[in-house]
């Protein structure tokens, strides 16, 4: 794989044989026929609701390190994105959330070790279970706060904008 054009990563090599691309992926190597793809990777993120606001937690790490956010991250190999967003909750917030109403699927990139990747963000509604307290990962997040859902802020990244203007309008707000 090489570096990503304007439409991501370039894949100029055979992963099945190492024989050179005639071009960019979907493609299928002439040589040994192995068929070669870009897919997006799947993530799972929960739009934590209280009344008609949501908690966004400032990001630690690149890319878009300081600005606001949803808790969430990539689905792992075979995990279902419901249990991942359950999952990234615990780890990001250190709390157990009540997934809700799914919001929707959204397309998006994401830079990963020098390239940008295609993901397919997917994104629930969710409520802190009673009695928890947030307690960030200081590795993920450096803060955390409460923003109106129909007055958020410009979230790190374009799909969380949309996924909450979708929220706003499933909350009814």
């Amino acid at each position: 794989i090489g570096h990503p054009g304007p439409e991501g990563p370039q894949v100029r090599f055979c992963p099945g044989c190492g024989e050179p691309l005639d071009a960019p992926p979907p493609v299928e190597c002439l040589r040994c026929g192995y068929a070669i793809f870009v897919n997006a990777r799947p993530t799972a993120s929960v739009i934590v609701v209280d009344g008609g606001r949501f908690l966004s937690v400032k990001r630690a790490i690149d890319p878009g390190a300081g600005l606001w956010e949803i808790p969430g991250g990539f689905c792992d190999g075979w995990e279902h994105p419901a249990d991942a967003a359950v999952r990234e909750a615990r780890e990001e917030l250190g709390v157990r959330v009540v997934l809700g109403d799914f919001v929707g699927m959204y397309v998006g990139g994401y830079e990963f070790q020098g390239e940008l990747v295609p993901v397919l963000d997917c994104f629930w509604l969710a409520r802190i279970e009673p009695g928890q307290q947030v307690t960030l990962n200081p590795v993920e997040s450096s803060d955390f706060t409460w923003f109106e859902v129909k007055d958020p802020p410009s979230l790190a990244f374009p799909t969380m904008d949309s996924a909450i203007r979708d929220a706003a309008v499933r909350l009814g707000l």
